[in-house]
């Protein structure tokens, strides 16, 4: 089953392999992701950046795309809109100015009083995981510097970063099968992707060395990689994220209390 699912969800933001060769433009509006499709190579062959393709499409990064799938080429800039025309500008009569009024001039009205900010919204209870989840345990063990949701650079988390020192080993949060071990080209630098059945996927970004590849059968807990700075990251840490039909969750409602 989990090899099904491995060989069902492609990684979008993976480099085209060599062997692939070099695949013919897309001219057509509508795409559908064939066997051996990546994101990127769709977002060359249409000749749009990958940002714009996955806002098109509603794919957050890092672009986990599915076989069957059908995407729609962003529609911004492709089509020339036509020139409007300009209609001549009726004449007016200038209207009579009015005569000063001998009433008492109106009192202003006070300024409406500004509506209460809304207060931050609570996390949502633990509870509220799904309960056929795996089992999931820290990727490190550095402190939380980004929490999900919360916004970097104008965008909301999709995930959770955590500070560590160069080196330290990056762990499995849970048993499964690598479906991605390379470089993204956009944000997140080294990255892993694991799934571990039912819709669950882990991403493990901002890496250093990565001591797996695509295809391995990995245990929970099991080393994947050492700690780095690559991609956006400005220190180094582990951008770590909890996908469920693409779908991001909150990793910390599925991983244990530290205290």
């Amino acid at each position: 089953m989990q090899r099904l699912a491995a060989a069902l969800i492609l990684l979008a933001a993976a480099p085209v392999a060599a062997q692939q060769g070099t695949r013919a433009p897309i001219v057509a509006w509508e795409y559908t992701v064939q066997p051996g499709d990546t994101f990127a190579q769709i977002a060359q062959r249409w000749g749009v950046d990958m940002t714009s393709l996955g806002a098109a499409n509603g794919i957050p990064s890092p672009y986990v795309i599915r076989i069957g799938q059908v995407l729609r080429r962003p529609a911004s800039g492709s089509v020339p809109l036509a020139r409007p025309t300009t209609a001549p500008t009726p004449r007016t009569s200038p209207a009579p100015t009015p005569k000063p009024s001998a009433s008492p001039p109106a009192k202003a009205l006070p300024r409406p009083a500004p509506p209460p900010r809304p207060a931050p919204s609570p996390r949502p209870p633990i509870g509220l995981r799904e309960s056929d989840a795996p089992r999931m345990a820290w990727p490190t063990e550095g402190a939380v510097i980004v929490r999900f949701g919360e916004k970097v650079s104008g965008i909301p988390s999709n995930g959770i970063d955590l500070a560590a020192l160069y080196g330290t080993k990056v762990r499995a949060a849970a048993a499964g099968t690598v479906l991605y071990a390379g470089r993204e080209p956009e944000r997140f630098g080294q990255l892993i992707l694991i799934d571990h059945g039912r819709g669950f996927v882990t991403a493990y970004a901002y890496l250093g060395t990565m001591t797996v590849k695509e295809g391995d059968k990995v245990t929970a807990g099991e080393r994947i990689a050492l700690v780095g700075k690559s991609g956006e990251a400005l220190r180094p840490s582990v951008h770590f994220e909890l996908r469920r039909n693409n779908v991001p969750r909150d990793p910390e409602l599925y991983l244990p209390n530290r205290f």
